[in-house]
């Protein structure tokens, strides 16, 4: 079947879905309005479809012309539109579908027992209660999405962390290291509030930072005006970068080969031109007094899904001289356990981005989950196996969401202490 006949296919399945979806949630604020006069009942109904009419057109626009070609803003109001209402679709059908559930086993057992009838002069018809609860509880994701997006996407957090470690020279005693991971430069849409963000980090003093990957979501150009702010992140022992797997431009057409290659060459430039150091499976050698530590930094290298392995581990310590202690910036968290735990045992701390921490989660009162707990056993704040240790950024921007609930962008610093 030709691949735009299949694609069709996709996109009719998905909005037939969509419309039984809709239909279904509105037996339940039919239920709401049963007691309101024929005007109200008018109204909310045309309401009601009114939002869905618009949610499908947008849903049709980001299928049929593609993400990739909406602009920045479009793109964000088009996603915060159409899941929050899903979302809130979705909540509602549960309670309902649990209330009908409900029904047919008490239909079932009554056919049966032929039981006495039950919950007769109660000031709420349970058709209406089961309702309302659903809308009560369906307004918590459409709220908490808004509240991500309005808030949460710019929420900048900074994350303090000490690592002891046994082999770290006298004169390092106290090295601070703030790390920044995952900007997706091409989601922004307000570059005052990413200045907060900048700002906040610049205010950490650091030694040394470094940039674990994703600098863009797909091409170079993305950058644009964040260059010049992203530019002012600087610190004594310099900053150090490395490639995430969105900055290879893997996910959009290109119409050639070779301009794949120059696009990834723009964006390698564009590190330099910000005064970062990027490493493309190499090392560099941190200097105080008599004492050296090294920074080592590969290309991606993921162990999941369809992550590409460009990385090269070999060529990122070749001609290494000897040094107490190797610092690993990898993008990809899984890289740790798959090559770096069993083949370097001695690169002390490595360093990774990439999980988002979906963007979603709940971290308070000893509490920390994210539904990226379910691929990556790695995906959120210090690990240590052994004497190895691996801080995994929650990052600084976002993508696909436009925003974070519960998971807000980060600015980490890492302190080194002899241990």
């Amino acid at each position: 079947m030709h691949a735009m006949s299949v694609r069709f296919i996709v996109i009719g399945v998905i909005i037939l879905t969509f419309l039984l979806l809709d239909w279904y949630v509105y037996q339940g604020v039919k239920a709401l309005v049963l007691s309101s006069s024929d005007a109200t009942r008018k109204w909310v109904g045309i309401a009601y479809w009114g939002v869905t009419v618009v949610s499908m057109l947008m849903l049709l626009s980001f299928l049929l012309i593609g993400p990739q070609n909406l602009g920045t803003t479009a793109r964000s109001f088009i996603i915060i539109f159409v899941f929050s209402n899903l979302f809130f679709k979705l909540t509602f059908t549960i309670v309902l579908l649990l209330e009908d559930i409900s029904r047919l086993v008490r239909w079932l057992y009554a056919l049966v027992a032929n039981p006495a009838p039950s919950g007769e002069g109660t000031a709420i018809p349970r058709s209406q209660f089961i309702a309302a609860l659903g809308m009560t509880l369906g307004a918590i994701p459409f709220v908490s999405m808004v509240y991500g997006v309005l808030v949460g996407a710019h929420d900048y957090k900074v994350r303090r962390v000490k690592i002891a470690l046994k082999n770290l020279p006298k004169s390092f005693e106290g090295f601070k290291i703030l790390q920044l991971s995952d900007i997706h430069s091409g989601s922004f849409t307000n570059p005052a509030l990413v200045q907060k963000g900048i700002d906040m980090a610049i205010a950490q003093k650091a030694d040394v930072i470094f940039f674990t990957g994703d600098l863009v979501n797909n091409v170079a150009d993305e950058v644009g005006e964040y260059q010049k702010m992203f530019s002012k992140l600087t610190a004594p022992m310099g900053v150090y970068s490395v490639l995430g797997n969105h900055d290879y431009g893997d996910y959009v057409e290109w119409p050639t080969a070779s301009a794949k290659r120059d696009n990834l060459d723009k964006l390698i430039g564009i590190h330099k031109k910000m005064g970062w150091d990027i490493l493309m499976n190499e090392h560099r050698i941190l200097k105080r007094g008599e004492d050296k530590i090294a920074v080592l930094g590969i290309e991606n290298w993921g162990a999941k899904g369809r992550f590409p392995k460009y990385g090269k581990m070999k060529e990122a310590v070749k001609d290494l001289e000897p040094v107490s202690v190797k610092l690993l910036l990898s993008h990809d968290p899984s890289h740790w356990d798959a090559q770096v735990i069993p083949e370097y045992g001695d690169v002390d701390v490595m360093f990774a981005g990439h999980t988002h921490g979906m963007q979603f989660g709940v971290e308070v009162a000893g509490i920390k989950w994210s539904p990226v707990k379910y691929m990556y056993e790695q995906w959120g704040g210090l690990y240590q196996k052994g004497k190895q240790y691996l801080y995994v950024n929650r990052g600084f921007g976002y993508i696909g969401f436009p925003g974070r609930i519960g998971m807000p962008p980060e600015i980490t610093v890492v302190e080194l202490v002899r241990g």
